[in-house]
């Protein structure tokens, strides 16, 4: 019999909460990433437990036990079982009544087939006992273990009932599928009659979708066969996948930055579209004007941090499809660590308003020029 193992299975505050469930009669079976990562031997981040116990009995049974459940989904069957510090989302056995795209009207069930049967891929309709033993409703392991990315039952049954899983099918061919596997042509074909679903689908759920998807050890053949399909251009219009390849070649042991890797595919208003946080909107601009302009990588440096340096050369290395230059280390590294010595204060009372900040560029310019290597009394002098 296969096995799930892992410290995160038998950790005691986890234990805890499969015993609450399981000493009151109900059924409790870890699902979907946990199961499905530790059988690949990848990390697991966020536990998921199923059970025939509804969210009411969930409820009481953890608060009985000392435990802290918190009713985050209750409508959908979730409650978060915090216990030792540690979240654990619990959810129901469903079936779904009713779909639109978008989003479901689920009825409570008891039986784990029927969950199993309303879940995306068959890679994540897996499930394991609290001793770890693997129960496999709908025959996913093979499908795992040959890194293929199946629909459970008809693709475009699942894709009809959450418009989103078309992105998330090839999110998942990023992370988990074998390179040589190529594309399920019936997949694509369904994929390929339903592309209008994606305009029903909110920006911030497609955004998200897009960043795990970029942030995946090589990305590019999913985007490929996205922009091929037209799935790119209904999510990034005038976004193209040509510079991506090169890009995580050249990234080499370079953190996979999703942000960095969108902004060599291009597009019309991507932080709009996608819904980027702040910080990620300001990081994606910056990045497109780097890759637009000439500043070199020392003043890249100096004006916005020794990591905002490497993305633009990295990204302006794959536009042109080159290596990275030699001596890149360096010059960011100096640009990063200088400190312009001239103040304001030096050029007063000489320079005043307009005249003063022009004056103070004219140094700026000319020390970044030098290297950085120009003094203050050589500036003034």
């Amino acid at each position: 019999m296969t096995r799930v193992t892992g410290d995160w299975i038998s950790r005691a505050e986890t234990q805890a909460v499969m015993r609450t469930l399981e000493d009151a009669g109900h059924r409790a079976l870890f699902v979907g990433g946990c199961v499905r990562n530790a059988l690949l031997d990848e990390p697991v981040t966020d536990i998921d437990i199923a059970t025939d116990a509804s969210p009411e009995q969930v409820m009481e049974l953890g608060t009985a036990a000392g435990l802290h459940p918190v009713p985050t989904g209750v409508d959908h069957g979730t409650v978060t079982v915090v216990s030792g510090g540690l979240p654990h989302e619990v959810t129901t056995f469903r079936r779904d009544v009713e779909t639109d795209g978008r989003r479901a009207v689920v009825a409570f069930s008891r039986d784990v087939a029927e969950d199993a049967r309303r879940r995306d891929f068959t890679m994540n309709a897996l499930y394991a006992d609290a001793e770890g033993a693997l129960v496999d409703p709908l025959g996913g392991l093979a499908d795992l273990q040959a890194r293929r990315v199946r629909f459970v039952g008809r693709a475009e049954d699942r894709i009809c009932e959450d418009y989103l899983r078309i992105l998330r099918f090839f999110r998942f061919h990023a992370w988990y599928a074998d390179d040589d596997g190529g594309f399920d042509p019936g997949d694509l074909a369904a994929i390929g009659v339903n592309l209008a679903g994606l305009e029903t689908l909110s920006r911030e759920r497609v955004g998200a979708e897009m960043l795990k998807l970029l942030a995946a050890p090589d990305p590019a053949p999913s985007v490929g066969v996205m922009a091929q399909t037209g799935v790119l251009a209904h999510v990034l219009p005038g976004a193209a996948p040509d510079f991506l390849a090169p890009l995580v070649h050249l990234e080499g042991s370079a953190s996979a930055d999703p942000v960095r890797r969108l902004a060599a595919l291009g597009g019309e208003e991507m932080a709009g579209r996608l819904r980027l946080s702040k910080a990620q909107a300001r990081q994606l601009a910056l990045l497109r004007d780097g890759m637009a302009g000439s500043n070199g990588a020392g003043e890249l440096a100096y004006r916005h941090g020794a990591d905002a340096a490497w993305d633009v050369m990295l990204l302006r290395a794959a536009m042109a499809g080159q290596p990275l230059a030699e001596g890149l280390d360096d010059e960011i590294a100096a640009g990063a660590a200088a400190t312009f010595p001239v103040t304001s204060a030096d050029l007063r009372p000489a320079f005043e308003g307009p005249a003063l900040g022009r004056k103070m560029k004219e140094l700026e310019d000319r020390w970044i020029a030098s290297g950085f290597t120009l003094t203050r009394d050589a500036l003034l002098s």
